[in-house]
C-alpha cells in the first residue's frame, strides 16, 4: 500500500515538472496554472527544509587552526 502511495506521489511530481517545462514553452492556461502550483509547492518544501535544518551541522568553525 505504501508503495502505491509513493508511486502516486512520484507520478504527481513528474507531471508537475512536465507542466513547468511545457508552460515555459507557452502551454495552455491549465498547464500554466499547474506549473504555478508546482513551483509554489516547491518553494514551500524548500522553505520547510531550510527551517528544520537551520543551524544543524554548522559549528561556526571553518577548520583553519
Amino acid at each position: 500500500m505504501i508503495v502505491l502511495a509513493l508511486a502516486c506521489v512520484l507520478l504527481l511530481v513528474v507531471g508537475g515538472c512536465v507542466c513547468v517545462v511545457w508552460a515555459a514553452r507557452g502551454g495552455p492556461r491549465w498547464v500554466r496554472a499547474v506549473s504555478a502550483v508546482t513551483l509554489a509547492l516547491g518553494e514551500v518544501a524548500r522553505a520547510s527544509g531550510r527551517g528544520s535544518r537551520s543551524g544543524s551541522g554548522s559549528t561556526g568553525d571553518d577548520g583553519d587552526s
